[in-house]
């Protein structure tokens, strides 16, 4: 039997995951830690909104009157930032106080 070699480019995705950890009170209302979502690509924002997409109880922990800090590679973001493909998130819950 002859094999064929295929070769795949290295610009071609088959797997686009993002690792997303919860910390604090997030990961606690949410139940989870840590996940590996599919990721299509886009931004912080459009994460936020795929992740409440899920409904509850992600829709209201993760409503969007409350301010989230994110890291994108473990690079705290103050604006929306685009995803890269093999990302690590950090969602971190809006913190209170003075």
């Amino acid at each position: 039997m002859h094999r064929t070699h295929l070769t795949i480019p290295l610009n071609y995705k088959t797997d686009t995951m993002i690792h997303i950890r919860y910390f604090g009170q997030l990961a606690d209302q949410l139940n989870v830690a840590t996940e590996d979502v599919p990721w299509s690509g886009g931004t912080t924002d459009d994460l936020l909104q795929l992740l409440r997409q899920r409904g509850e109880p992600w829709a209201s922990v993760l409503q969007t009157s409350k301010i989230f800090k994110i890291a994108v590679n473990r690079q705290l973001t103050h604006t929306t930032t685009d995803i890269v493909d093999g990302a690590d998130i950090g969602i971190l819950p809006p913190v209170t106080g003075g």
